[in-house]
């Protein structure tokens, strides 16, 4: 007669995340707690709770849109992601740099012709790429650069230019690792 051997399961395995300190602990894989992280999450916000934004687009309104327009795209490299058309005549489009978006619409001069824009404001954008080159490619376009790039004792390379319309955009790479 045929013994019958008992199948051996292998003990499961303990998972373990390091705490960064040396210590290890046990990974869990429910939570001791009832419902979703994003729930537990919000439940330990402080109240009122804070605005969380996951992104934000500037817009900007333009004397002559085809002219910015051809700024942004030629002149600093941006994409024109979408375009706003009414009755075939362009009034607005949606640019986008890496992973940032930004709008341009056209004036409809309802509080004037010669107002002026870009008082007040400007725009901090921060970019791996070089801002020598960046600035060169600016000037070989005819851009105006009204701070020529400089590194900062943040540890920084920033250089800023002007649009059309008066806007400025100062341009930072990080210099540190």
């Amino acid at each position: 007669m045929a013994t019958r051997q008992k199948v051996r399961r292998p003990a499961k395995r303990r998972i373990t995340k390091s705490a960064g300190n040396g210590s290890t602990r046990r990974a869990r894989s429910k939570s001791r707690t009832n419902g979703s992280a994003r729930a537990r999450a919000t439940a330990s916000r402080r109240q009122p709770e804070t605005l969380r934004l996951r992104s934000v687009t500037p817009m900007y309104t333009v004397n002559d849109l085809e002219r910015s327009v051809a700024w942004y795209r030629d002149g600093l490299g941006f994409t024109v992601k979408e375009e706003w058309k009414d009755g075939g005549k362009l009034e607005g489009v949606m640019l986008k740099a890496g992973n940032c978006t930004f709008g341009l619409s056209q004036d409809d001069f309802s509080k004037g012709r010669d107002r002026e824009k870009g008082i007040g404001f400007r725009i901090y954008a921060d970019t791996m790429q070089s801002v020598d080159a960046l600035a060169k490619r600016i000037r070989a376009y005819g851009g105006k650069i009204v701070s020529e790039p400089a590194d900062m004792s943040w540890g920084s390379r920033t250089f800023a230019v002007e649009d059309p319309d008066g806007f400025k955009i100062s341009f930072s790479e990080s210099r540190r690792g």
